[in-house]
């Protein structure tokens, strides 16, 4: 990574003719931002405890899928920076997801009002500030808050992250996965809570220990524990999180007519409770998305950025398998055109090996009040290059709304570090009134296809109706079930076969065909379930 002492001592061309005048370390930092393509603009630079608005920290747009950080304590600024970069993403055409934890993101849709803050922001970092919004959609997880229901079907979630909400242990998930597996063969789709519960209660009960015994390594004891930690989950209120229409993730992907980038929001402040559920949903999403996009290679602009708030909840008590699972799709992804921004305290609240993949740096200030304080401090500095700042010093004395910046150059090579003052949104910092969000909401052409429940015949029906389905009745394929429906006389009743060939259930299950003779769900990262006929944009 280069330092300071390598860069040009001259400016390169796009640097303005005034920042010829700026000091010599500080127009070697500055040089090293300026780019040639679109870029999106962050701030101007801090030298010397000046701010020098001829010096424009930037980041382009073509490296925003190499991923990034943005890290600091609480207060420092970490939203408004989630909003400043957000918005320039949308004006580009990019769509962007922002996690929108406390409540205050939803004013990206609308335009900021000027006073006597926002307007010394902008002359003091040289920004021409204009009031605008963006074109938004509100969402909220499992329908609890404001906006447009967001859910998961057990089956598409998988057994990872549902392990993971469930806190089991590693021994646990692995036998969490053979259920899953099992439920894939025998056709029995799992689209809520219960249709799994039922699935496990029937495999500990008299009738189903047969089949349990077909799946190697899956004890009684352990299938009990399981049973047990999904009814002590529903009975939290976790079941409205889990059912259809499932939350199609090319939603995401969307420009509005005049071709700027939706900007989704995923209101959580009403179920910042349960972290862990949140968080893993996020990464559902995201797994989601990577099952389903193609591979684009080196784009010009990303095809979507996704920013993950409170990103340390994703790594507490995370088994191996899940934060391999992590590395894998931030490695992968970015090849598919998503960057994916880590929104957290400090560094070291993410994985080394997550951490080496995030190019792009936006460090908000540091605490170093304790001990423990100081530790992360110090672990912080190290992760920058060499520079002519005293980081240790520089990090503890920025304000609100400044930020030390490393990104990546459009060649892929690291800037140098700069302390910037970054510039003030131009959308509404703050929450929109509830009245407007719920008639964005309500006025949303997605609201009708998600805003309404639906229980379908999945397996928990079909079990009850005749425990038999679990021992394979559900097993075959489309054609063969088609094939094994009688003929009926005239106003007779339609046989079980029947009724399954017509229902939803076998409709969803030709959806789902997958490698073995149509009748297994092909799984992939975190064991979600990847499935052909689905809306992609």
């Amino acid at each position: 990574m280069p330092d300071h002492e390598t860069m040009p001592s001259t400016p390169a061309p796009e640097v303005s003719a005034r920042a010829a005048a700026l000091p010599q370390e500080a127009l070697k930092i500055a040089s090293g931002y300026a780019f040639s393509g679109p870029a999106l603009e962050l701030g101007a630079l801090l030298w010397d405890g000046r701010c020098l608005p001829d010096a424009q920290i930037r980041v382009p747009l073509s490296m925003l899928n190499r991923h990034g950080l943005v890290a600091g304590a609480t207060g420092t600024g970490k939203t408004k920076t989630l909003q400043l970069i957000a918005e320039q993403l949308s004006a580009q055409g990019v769509p962007v997801f922002l996690a929108d934890i406390k409540g205050d993101l939803s004013g990206i849709a609308e335009p900021g009002r000027a006073d006597a803050r926002v307007e010394g922001r902008a002359g003091e970092v040289g920004q021409r500030w204009a009031p605008a919004g963006c074109p938004a959609e509100y969402y909220a997880l499992g329908g609890i808050g404001r906006g447009i229901p967001v859910r998961a079907t057990v089956t598409g979630f998988g057994p990872v992250l549902l392990s993971k909400v469930l806190r089991l242990n590693r021994t646990q998930e692995q036998s969490l996965a053979l259920i899953f597996h099992y439920a894939d063969g025998k056709g029995l789709e799992l689209i809520d809570l219960k249709d799994l519960r039922a699935v496990v209660a029937y495999l500990t009960s008299d009738e189903g220990r047969q089949e349990l015994k077909t799946i190697g390594g899956l004890s009684a004891a352990t299938a009990g524990v399981i049973l047990r930690s999904l009814t002590a989950f529903e009975a939290q209120g976790a079941s409205g999180f889990f059912g259809e229409p499932e939350f199609d993730t090319g939603e995401l992907l969307r420009t509005d007519g005049d071709g700027r980038g939706v900007v989704s929001v995923l209101e959580l402040s009403a179920v910042q409770d349960r972290p862990q559920l949140f968080s893993t949903f996020l990464m559902w999403l995201l797994a989601d998305l990577f099952h389903d996009l193609p591979e684009l290679g080196d784009v010009d602009k990303p095809r979507l950025v996704f920013f993950l708030d409170e990103a340390h909840l994703l790594f507490d008590d995370a088994s191996e398998a899940f934060l391999e699972s992590i590395t894998q799709t931030v490695r992968l992804i970015r090849s598919k055109g998503v960057g994916v921004f880590f929104v957290t305290q400090t560094p070291k609240d993410v994985p080394a090996d997550v951490l080496a993949q995030l190019g792009n740096r936006v460090q908000h200030a540091l605490r170093a009040f304790t001990p423990d304080d100081q530790k992360a401090l110090n672990a912080t500095v190290k992760t920058f290059p060499k520079s002519p700042y005293d980081l240790e010093e520089v990090l503890t004395g920025l304000g609100t709304g400044e930020a030390v910046v490393t990104v990546l150059s459009e060649k892929g090579a690291p800037t140098p570090v700069a302390a910037t003052r970054l510039r003030a949104p131009g959308s509404l910092m703050g929450p929109v009134g509830q009245e407007a969000l719920d008639r964005a909401v309500r006025e949303s052409p997605l609201y009708e296809r998600y805003a309404q429940a639906v229980d379908r015949e999945s397996a928990y029906e079909r079990l009850e109706r005749d425990p038999r389905e679990g021992r394979g009745r559900g097993a075959k394929g489309p054609d063969e079930m088609r094939d094994a429906a009688p003929a009926r006389r005239g106003g007779e009743e339609p046989s079980m076969v029947e009724q399954v060939v017509g229902s939803g259930i076998f409709k969803s299950l030709a959806r789902s065909v997958g490698t073995q003779v149509g009748r297994e769900i092909t799984r992939s990262l975190f064991g979600t379930a990847r499935r052909s006929g689905r809306r992609r944009r």
